[in-house]
């Protein structure tokens, strides 16, 4: 057996959990919206057609803002497609998924669904095809009161009140030569600027985010932020982190993908804050990491990419991976890892939501289930509240081919004070032994003993093990047992797993 001492300091405070640290993502693509959150003909579905199943597990989940309606979709979208009278909508190719877009689902339907989970409208305009007077004209329809032609159309389309959106996207992923509109990084710099500009000419009060590299892999990475940067940074806000793991069969590496993740956040953190001090400001630019999660690109590359100019279908079963135990505890490495950087990462969006790369599945007709990565994003969005905390977390290392010797266990602590409740999460990436941990609460003093102490792991022997629709409870968290001695506690981390232990 490995082992690892872990102390907990209440004072040793990383920063401020911001609850969009716990968004996710809904785009135009395969079957997240149709046969997704939305299918009308199911026994589930309330009088908008939306599935309540889906609904409640969404809640179950806990996520706080959604980014939509793209995505690559977005770069290609026309907002005005997605309103009015639902007979009179357009249907469009979508050239990012080679796939028919009915416009069925729109601003007006998506804002509905989302009143329903009590979630926030995170919001992305087009800078990939379109510019600068079209987010202003999707601005004023969305957030003005009245009295102008475009909010006068969204009160004629039956939304009174404005949505108010406070959040928006400068486009997707522009520096991708996939992406519709790419361009240099000056030059979407440039547009980026003006639309920020104007936009904050009607609110400057707007929260903004700009686009950064799609990748760490990218070739321009780095480059990119402070080329992009050095153009917006006194209109923006936030800058983008978008990141994708899978397992390759390097499973050693595999498992290390949150030191992936961050080197990632320093780099782009450092490169924000040369540019603030090139520019002399007083300013902060923030991350928002809204493209985030264990994706299997290379399947979709190799098979089910759609070609053919004959060939649009509308709602096509893609990006429909299948997530096992050892992808949840990658997955929920990931969620630390953001953790550990809540000072700089106070935005962040899973991607995505239901069916596609998603903790969430459905069957048309059928049942709605949740895959293995839903556990640790429910547990963390749950209890992983408050302020984060560095722990003196002593481990052992392994060696891998990506990223040379790793800790065997990785972890973060929390402090919620308003529900007067610690809680902890860590994983052991062993492959071959379980790892005893010792948790030290002595920092803690005599209120530390009288908190109550549980603990739940997410581990199996088989590490291919999923939830299917054939089985869809095969994987869950179990009980952990956990015993005190003093101010320490102790408890043994399976191989391969991901626990949290909550203290109050």
């Amino acid at each position: 057996m490995h082992s690892a001492r872990l102390t907990l300091q209440p004072a040793a405070t990383i920063g401020t959990i911001n609850p969009r640290l716990y968004g996710s993502f809904i785009e135009h693509l395969g079957r997240a919206v149709y046969d997704g959150i939305y299918e009308p003909g199911h026994p589930s579905a309330d009088a908008e057609g939306f599935r309540t199943d889906v609904i409640d597990l969404v809640k179950e989940l806990g996520v706080s803002a959604i980014r939509y309606p793209g995505g690559n979709f977005v770069s290609g979208f026309r907002w005005e497609d997605s309103v009015g009278p639902r007979d009179q909508r357009p249907p469009r190719l979508d050239l990012a998924w080679h796939t028919t877009e009915t416009n069925e689902v729109g601003l007006h339907e998506f804002q509905s669904w989302l009143d329903k989970v009590g979630s926030e409208l995170m919001l992305a305009v087009n800078l990939g095809t379109r510019g600068v007077q079209e987010a202003l004209d999707l601005l004023e329809y969305a957030n003005h009161r009245g009295g102008t032609a475009l909010s006068e159309k969204r009160i004629a389309n039956g939304r009174t009140e404005p949505f108010d959106v406070r959040i928006w996207c400068l486009g997707n992923e522009m520096d991708g030569p996939w992406q519709l509109g790419h361009s240099s990084a000056e030059e979407y710099g440039r547009l980026a600027a003006k639309t920020a500009g104007a936009m904050k000419a009607y609110d400057p009060d707007l929260e903004l985010v700009v686009c950064g590299s799609s990748s760490s892999s990218m070739p321009t990475f780095g480059e990119w932020e402070r080329a992009t940067l050095t153009e917006t940074y006194e209109l923006v806000d936030y800058i983008s982190c978008h990141a994708y793991y899978e397992n390759t069969g390097d499973l050693g590496s595999f498992l290390a993908s949150g030191v992936d993740m961050d080197h990632f956040i320093r780099s782009v953190v450092a490169t924000a804050d040369h540019v603030k001090a090139v520019r002399g400001s007083d300013k902060r630019i923030d991350i928002s990491f809204d493209e985030w999660n264990i994706w299997y690109n290379t399947r979709f590359e190799n098979v089910d990419r759609i070609t053919g100019t004959d060939n649009w279908p509308i709602a096509p079963r893609l990006l429909e991976d299948v997530y096992t135990v050892a992808d949840a505890v990658v997955f929920g490495s990931l969620l630390i890892t953001m953790l550990k950087h809540a000072d700089r990462v106070t935005s962040a969006s899973l991607a995505q939501l239901v069916n596609v790369i998603a903790p969430i599945m459905t069957e048309p007709g059928g049942p709605a289930w949740r895959q293995t990565t839903f556990f640790p994003f429910a547990a963390t969005s749950a209890h992983g509240r408050g302020v984060a905390l560095d722990v003196d977390l002593v481990s052992g290392t392994y060696a891998t081919e990506r990223f040379g010797d790793v800790p065997l266990v990785d972890a973060v602590a929390t402090r919620d004070e308003a529900a007067g409740r610690y809680a902890v999460f860590a994983v052991n990436r062993s492959v071959d032994a379980p790892t005893e941990l010792v948790i030290d609460l002595a920092a803690l003093g005599a209120a530390g003993r009288d908190l109550r102490v549980s603990a739940r792991t997410l581990s199996d022997p088989d590490l291919e093990a999923a939830n299917t629709l054939d089985d869809p409870e095969r994987v869950a968290p179990a009980d952990l047992p956990v015993v005190r001695e003093g101010d320490t506690l102790r408890l043994e981390l399976p191989a391969v797993s991901w626990t949290e232990v909550l203290l109050g």
